[in-house]
């Protein structure tokens, strides 16, 4: 007779439970981020716009002109990532580039007349969008988890 403790077979064994996917906040936010974005590009699907692209377009007619850097901070776009954004909306004549007239070293960004007009075709369509992402909430929920949101971010 042995005296070793009897071995388990690992294999066999259940899995701890001590992180489940489908609990994880991040996840869940992820996989709403996905299904927004979804029902955005479907859509917004004629209008070949990224969402990225598109709120810096609705940021500016929020706005008027803006530099750059205030327009990446207030689209909550890192500098990488507007530059990028502005560069291709500034190739489909959407935005201009102006010179500021209190500062000759900077250049301020404004919505083309063709980006002023595809933007506010657009309004109605992003509307929309922010209901079809909230369908499956009931008003209240929906108010609720709007100010959570902002409460996050």
């Amino acid at each position: 007779m042995s005296s070793l403790p009897e071995q388990t077979d690992v294999s066999t064994a259940p899995p701890v439970r001590t992180f489940i996917l489908d609990d994880q906040v991040q996840h869940l936010l992820r996989r709403a981020h996905q299904r927004a974005s979804s029902i955005f590009l479907s859509v917004l699907a004629d209008a070949q716009l990224t969402p990225t692209q598109f709120f810096a377009l609705a940021r500016l007619h929020e706005t008027g002109r803006l530099s750059q850097n205030r327009l990446g901070r207030l689209a909550a776009m890192d500098p990488a990532t507007i530059q990028g954004v502005i560069r291709r909306l500034q190739e489909r004549g959407l935005i201009e580039r102006l010179p500021d007239p209190n500062d000759r070293r900077r250049m301020l960004l404004s919505l083309s007349p063709l980006g002023q007009e595809t933007v506010s075709g657009l309004l109605a369509d992003a509307k929309t969008i922010g209901g079809e992402i909230l369908a499956p909430l009931n008003p209240e929920e929906q108010d609720q988890f709007m100010a959570l949101l902002r409460k996050l971010v």
